[in-house]
């Protein structure tokens, strides 16, 4: 989308006329997704905030005590995701992009996975850590390609793949 120097929402408004009613239908679920999504980081948000409070009060907020530190690192991480994910809906909703891009999926699977390692138990066993590892590789693999693939098709267009991510 070119930037007209206008309110990326008034670019909406003047599209809306000229959708499809399917298309109109994908907008309404994005902006519904993404106001929904928007309370669940919110109240996350304030519940991750009173914890640390809480913690910090009790003077039990040891950050070199694992369990405390995968706790609210796992928090943090669950926000990170869930504010990836929302931003991902935002583009859709206000038409930067047609459909949730799959790398966009991936790099928020990779987010989920490094969150897994951090609050992983320290007695999981081998066969977990390895299930993750691979699941990583995989989709760290997976995005390699795919974001070689894009490198490539935008040399050849002369466009530039990071200004659409």
């Amino acid at each position: 989308m070119k930037s007209t120097g206008r309110n990326p929402f008034q670019v909406l408004r003047d599209q809306w006329a000229i959708m499809s009613l399917y298309e109109r239908f994908e907008q309404v679920v994005a902006l519904v997704l993404s106001a929904v999504i928007a309370v669940i980081i919110v109240v996350s948000l304030f519940q991750l905030i009173a914890i640390v409070f809480t913690l910090l009060v009790l003077n039990a907020f040891n950050p070199l005590d694992h369990k405390v530190f995968q706790s609210v690192f796992g928090m943090i991480m669950t926000l990170l995701i869930a504010m990836e994910f929302k931003h991902s809906i935002v583009r859709v909703a206000l038409r930067r992009d047609s459909i949730i891009q799959v790398k966009t999926v991936i790099l928020i699977g990779l987010i989920a996975l490094a969150r897994k390692f951090v609050i992983l138990d320290p007695e999981a066993s081998p066969g977990k850590i390895a299930a993750l590892a691979g699941a990583t590789l995989a989709l760290g693999a997976t995005y390699w390609l795919l974001r070689d693939r894009d490198d490539r098709v935008a040399e050849t267009s002369g466009h530039d793949p990071s200004s659409s991510q």
